[in-house]
């Protein structure tokens, strides 16, 4: 886990009221689970709706998606904060992360550059999960 990553994250695309509290729990080995939680059914509220990018469909590639990313600016590596624990927490490839994320069926937040782009896969519901690009 890097919290100078996680930090700069929580305060690039968070909204404001829940910085602290989510940076909290992320750093507790015992509570990081709820701070991923938010990213849940209320990532709309919890995380700043003016940096969400939605992904139009059909958006389940990897390989597109990477790309996507890098017209964007993203580079080889990447960040994740995810449910997934194979990922979560770790500096891995771009492509490697979004293969474990993209489908995975619970939230993941793929960092690009902390303070500027990340990728955004939300819960599947019912159907693709709503994917998107957040940018700053």
């Amino acid at each position: 886990m890097n919290k100078g990553i996680e930090e700069i994250v929580v305060k690039t695309f968070f909204e404001k009221r829940i910085q602290e509290r989510v940076m909290y729990e992320l750093f507790s080995p015992k509570k990081r689970g709820k701070a991923l939680h938010r990213l849940n059914h209320d990532y709309k509220r919890n995380l700043g709706e003016q940096y969400l990018i939605e992904i139009p469909p059909p958006n389940s590639c990897t390989s597109e998606l990477a790309n996507l990313l890098q017209k964007h600016g993203a580079g080889k590596q990447c960040y994740a904060l995810s449910f997934n624990g194979d990922i979560d927490g770790k500096e891995l490839l771009l492509l490697t992360v979004l293969k474990h994320a993209v489908d995975y069926g619970f939230p993941s937040l793929i960092v690009c550059i902390p303070n500027k782009l990340a990728y955004f896969e939300a819960e599947q519901v019912y159907g693709p999960p709503p994917r998107y690009i957040l940018k700053r």
